[in-house]
This record gives structure tokens, C-alpha cells and sequence, in this order.
């Protein structure tokens, strides 16, 4: 049995301080567990809801944050990307390019991303069909690199929240590649706020429980030390204090479902 995937962090930068704690913490936390883990940031949030909305630190002060991260504790980086310009320089710190979910059918994007060598992680649009994941990993394979990840996030269901049909994760997992589930992206409820993203955080560990049994590779989670203090998704990014036993609720959940076939 392959050991369970585990990528996560904020949601965006906000300040290093944060950061390292979140990152340090994560890392102790698998180290525990003997799991992979791979630290998550965005130096920039380009879909935010609101002109209003914090985005991040942007791109130049954002990565020279995130390289000297990863070489003072030193961690695996996830980062993701929104214009095919930026994927050069973010290839140059990140050990997995994501695409972002409102992206994912980006060809440019995606074939620049390619080209790197880097590991991609794609995540699936909440607008398409778990069948239809395979044209963009088609994309990908184009450039010669098959180092692919695929990340289930909850589809658009037209009242106000995301829906996780977890019969679509054997379908995705027939593509030959890992698939990941994130469990705080798939509880948001989009624009239903005034001018940001709601979110459901208290089903959070149910969907999660429901992804292992549908026989995910891993588990990305947005985590901040004080969500209700976050300045994005603040109503679905997992309490850094809760996550070991979440993890560990996982973990054993999936022990009993790979003893018994």
C-alpha cells in the first residue's frame, strides 16, 4: 500500500511569520505520521471574488519568500500559477505547478507548465466531467512529461455551494495518475457572501472519510493557525490545531479499507 499523499497550507501569503509556523507544524505533523507531505502557498489569487479582495504578496516578493522557506526548514513546494508568463520563474522554486481549477482547460497554461519537467497537479474544473479530465492530462502528456497530478474539488450543482460526486474519482484514477482529493475547496459556497466565498468547514471531515473509501491517493487541505482570521476563504480553511487528528481519522479509515480488499 502506496502511503497516503498529504499536500497542504494557506491559501495565500500573507505574512512569513504565518508561514513558517503553518509549514514547520505541517511538516512535524507528517514526519509523526511517516507520510509525504508537500507544503501548499499562492503568491497571488487571481480569481478572488472581489476587486476588494486580498490577493497576495505578488509574484517577485512572493517566491523570494517561498524559496527562502523551503531552505531554511526545508519542505517540498506546491505553487500555483495563472498566466503562462509566471510558470518560468515559479518552476525556478516549486517542486509541483498547479493549475487552477478555473484553468484547467488552459491550453497555453498547461503546455507551459508541461515543458518544465516540474510535477503539475491539475485541478479539476468544477464546470467539467470526471471523463473529461482526460483531454487536459492529454495536454500535458504532449510536452513529454507525465508527472501528473489530478485534484478533485466539487462541481457547480446551481444553488450556491460545490457537490463532490465521488463515483467520478475510479473514473479519473483509470488515467494511470494520482488522484487527490481536497477537502476544504469542495465545502465552499461560492459568492454567497457579500463579496467573498462562503464555505461549509464542518463537513469537512465527512467528505474526507468519503474520499478515502473512494480510494484517493491523497489529501490536500487549505490550513491556517486562526481561519476566522484569514483574509481568504476564511469559512473553509481546515484549524492548523485540528489537523493531526483528521489525518489520523484518515489514515486508519483507509488501514481497514486495504486490509480487507
Amino acid at each position: 500500500m502506496k502511503k497516503l499523499l498529504f499536500i497542504g497550507g494557506p491559501c495565500v501569503i500573507e505574512d512569513e511569520k504565518m508561514l513558517y509556523h503553518t509549514a514547520e507544524t505541517l511538516k512535524d505533523i507528517c514526519h509523526d505520521l511517516n507520510i509525504p507531505f508537500i507544503f501548499k502557498a499562492s503568491y497571488d489569487k487571481a480569481n478572488r471574488t472581489s476587486i476588494e479582495s486580498y490577493r497576495g504578496p505578488g509574484l517577485e516578493k512572493g517566491l523570494s519568500i517561498l524559496k527562502k522557506l523551503k531552505k531554511d526548514i526545508p519542505v517540498e513546494l506546491l505553487v500555483d500559477v495563472h498566466c503562462p508568463q509566471d510558470v518560468g520563474k515559479v518552476s525556478e522554486v516549486a517542486d509541483i505547478i498547479q493549475i487552477p481549477a478555473f484553468l484547467c482547460r488552459q491550453t497555453d497554461l498547461l503546455l507551459a507548465a508541461g515543458k518544465t519537467g516540474r510535477k503539475i497537479n491539475i485541478k479539476k474544473g468544477q464546470f467539467i466531467s470526471p471523463h473529461a479530465v482526460q483531454y487536459i492530462i492529454e495536454k500535458v502528456e504532449s510536452t513529454g512529461n507525465k508527472k501528473i497530478l489530478i485534484t478533485e474539488r466539487g462541481t457547480c450543482f446551481g444553488y450556491g455551494r460545490l457537490v463532490v460526486d465521488f463515483s467520478g474519482i475510479p473514473v479519473m484514477k483509470k488515467f494511470g495518475y494520482p488522484i487527490i482529493f481536497d477537502a476544504t475547496h469542495s465545502v465552499q459556497m461560492p459568492s454567497v457572501g457579500e463579496n467573498r466565498t462562503g464555505g461549509m468547514r464542518e463537513v469537512v471531515p465527512a467528505l474526507i472519510r468519503a474520499s478515502i473509501g473512494a480510494g484517493v491517493d491523497g489529501l490536500f487541505m487549505e490550513i491556517h493557525p486562526e481561519p476566522s482570521k484569514a483574509q481568504s476563504d476564511a469559512s473553509s480553511q481546515w484549524p492548523l490545531s485540528d489537523v493531526k487528528t483528521i489525518i489520523k481519522e484518515a489514515l486508519k479509515i483507509r488501514e481497514v479499507i486495504c486490509k480487507n480488499g
